[in-house]
């Protein structure tokens, strides 16, 4: 899979430079053509602004969470996800601000965060991005028990276990 998405990227980068340069057109022949370039600016310098600011904000919090010896959790994942939307606001044109300004804004980075979860998840096992993000929340919803009704009992196999388990048996639910 990951090969296929890099074999795409030749392609996409210049459909990426083509839109691009659409929008800045369209843009700058709906506000002008200073405006426009004052935006672009404007909205790279932010993008540079955010990114330090994400960086050390992230950075920041994997050290905290690493001190209590929990794990990194949503909180670096969210800085992970405005990382991305910094970089993105800092590269120079309106289609990849506005994408980066999406994943910069809560609901995007909320939403991107959960996708980027749900793929870690998919690509290492879920054992490792409970490791990573957390253990997972499973809701329960009790409803009626079911009742199976058996007329002739029948007797299970008579064979001795070859290891039992020990301990204590301890009832709770996954969270994360």
């Amino acid at each position: 899979m990951r090969r296929r998405g890099l074999a795409l990227l030749p392609l996409a980068l210049p459909l990426l430079a083509f839109a691009e340069i659409v929008a800045f057109i369209s843009v700058a022949h709906a506000i002008g053509f200073g405006w426009a370039i004052l935006l672009g600016g404007t909205a790279s310098i932010v993008g540079m602004v955010l990114l330090r600011r994400e960086g050390i904000k992230g950075w920041r919090r994997f050290q905290a969470a690493a001190a209590e010896g929990r794990p990194p959790g949503k909180q670096v994942s969210n800085s992970l996800v405005g990382l991305l939307g910094a970089l993105l606001l800092a590269v120079p044109g309106f289609v990849t601000a506005v994408a980066g300004l999406l994943l910069v804004l809560p609901p995007g980075r909320q939403l991107a965060r959960r996708q980027m979860e749900r793929y870690t998840e998919r690509r290492v096992g879920g054992a490792v991005a409970s490791d990573l993000f957390g253990a997972r929340h499973v809701r329960v919803d009790a409803g009626d028990p079911i009742v199976v009704i058996d007329e002739e009992p029948v007797k299970p196999a008579q064979r001795t276990p070859t290891a039992a388990i020990e301990g204590e048996v301890v009832e709770g639910e996954v969270l994360r």
